[in-house]
């Protein structure tokens, strides 16, 4: 599969994971998701893309990610390798995430 943007909503999986980061701490905190991301892009056939992002504020990093199935969480988290890289997050910062799948695709109006 090659991923695409498309005008019609596809049954894409998306997973976003917000990271706040401990005071002082974001850039590690980027440095580790990077290495979760980097790490399941390179094994995981879910894996379709990423985004990484740190807020301007210096107190957040956000993963989204989009994978082919909701089954592909319990995957990822099977995986003994990819949870103790996981796990170093709890070190620099705290997290959340949640899984989603595409409802609605919102584009521009387009120009008469």
């Amino acid at each position: 599969m090659i991923p695409a943007f498309t005008n019609q909503p596809a049954p894409t999986t998306f997973i976003v994971n917000v990271i706040h980061a401990h005071p002082g701490q974001q850039e590690e905190a980027f440095r580790l998701i990077q290495e979760v991301v980097h790490y399941v892009a390179e094994r995981k056939p879910g894996f379709l893309w990423s985004n990484l992002a740190k807020s301007t504020d210096g107190l957040t990093v956000v993963n989204i990610e989009a994978i082919s199935d909701p089954g592909d969480v319990e995957i990822f988290f099977s995986d003994p390798v990819f949870l103790e890289k996981f796990r170093k997050l709890d070190t620099v910062s705290s997290s959340e995430f949640h899984t989603y799948t595409v409802g609605d695709l919102v584009l521009p109006k387009a120009s008469a």
